[in-house]
């Protein structure tokens, strides 16, 4: 069960498949640090740093036909379907490039199984026109959709509310068969505190290396799926605002917001803030998302008056502790943002593989 994995990032869909029992033959992303992570954590794969514009079919066919691709996965943007244009015209949209060019891998390589993630409004942008016109593509290269609709994550054994929406297609000889990703799910109701509580005691200590280690046992389920084989914590660089942060944040409350900061304190325009603004996370509920940001990111730690670290962003997003991330810190951030939550990979791919491999 081969994955080809096309606008790869980090590598969240694949990791997600590869704990499905899928070998993850290739990730292809135009991003260096990104492709840097990747190779890094799938070892036995290739990892390709390239625009995927500049395959020909040929090449594609070249490179990847004797593969047996199985499985085709990514998240090409498309912003450039609408319906005041009419086809001629969205073909040759520059928005529209890389979600053709994934359907030249699709044509070229014929995979059983097609999966596109994307934002949650794509299903409904431009009243449906988008939806449709996937639909549409899916059709001109033998497919047909099983699923276009929105899940969550937190739905699928991860800490976190993050709401996506996915397509999955299949041949069109194999339409007889449902891909049931709706009873996929694992785990439900886990927390904040289930991702970062364990890691509160290295708040004081001091980095000698470029890892902590964990000397306590894991003592929830979802701690020791988090755990690596030597209990080391790395992309944990703890990182204080400047003082005039801390004491804005240091007056909210878990689950709290710029609100609770008091007038004299956040001096600045107060009716055109948005409720993320300054807000903390509540360590007994689900973390909002996950976002790609670093000092302007849209939430606080629920103990400490600073951002989650690269590391416990990741862990909400349910990276395991050994998935190690390079690049800068800023990179490092959107890589973990930018990411499908593992987990929810691989409740897709469990029942993709249920479906169509077993």
């Amino acid at each position: 069960m081969r994955v080809l994995d096309l606008f790869c990032g980090c590598g969240g869909l694949s990791d997600g498949f590869k704990q499905a029992g899928f070998e993850i033959d290739t990730g292809i992303d135009i991003d260096e640090d990104s492709v840097a992570t990747f190779r890094r954590n799938f070892s036995n794969s290739e990892a390709i740093c390239r625009d995927i514009t500049n395959f020909s079919k040929k090449e594609i066919k070249k490179n990847f036909a004797n593969r047996n691709i199985d499985v085709l996965v990514g998240g090409p943007p498309c912003q450039g379907f609408s319906s005041a244009n009419r086809w001629d015209k969205e073909k040759n949209d520059p928005r529209n490039k890389l979600f053709l060019e994934y359907f030249n891998f699709i044509d070229a390589l014929k995979p059983k199984v097609v999966l596109i993630e994307n934002v949650r409004g794509i299903l409904t942008m431009n009243n449906g026109y988008t939806k449709n016109k996937i639909i549409g593509l899916f059709k001109d290269s033998g497919y047909k959709l099983t699923h276009a609709a929105t899940l969550n994550s937190a739905d699928f054994g991860v800490p976190q509310n993050r709401i996506r929406a996915f397509f999955i297609a299949v041949q069109e000889k194999n339409f007889d068969k449902k891909i049931d990703i709706f009873n996929s799910s694992q785990i439900k109701g886990l927390n904040v505190k289930d991702a970062l509580g364990e890691l509160y005691i290295l708040e004081k200590k001091v980095l000698k290396e470029d890892f902590y280690i964990l000397k306590n046992s894991p003592d929830t389920s979802y701690r020791r799926y988090l755990r690596s084989r030597h209990n080391k914590i790395y992309n944990h660089e703890v990182k204080y605002p400047a003082e005039v942060t801390q004491k804005k944040i240091s007056y909210v409350p878990q689950g709290g917001n710029w609100r609770d900061i008091p007038n004299h304190i956040l001096k600045s325009n107060r009716t055109n803030r948005h409720s993320s603004a300054y807000r903390r996370l509540n360590e007994e509920n689900q973390s909002v998302t996950i976002d790609t940001g670093n000092s302007h990111s849209n939430y606080f730690h629920p103990k400490f008056n600073r951002i989650p670290s690269v590391r416990e962003a990741a862990r909400i997003q349910s990276f395991k502790d050994n998935f190690i991330f390079y690049g800068t810190r800023g990179s490092q951030y959107r890589q973990v943002g930018n990411a499908v939550p593992p987990l929810l990979a691989k409740g897709i791919a469990k029942a993709i593989k249920k479906e169509y491999f077993d």
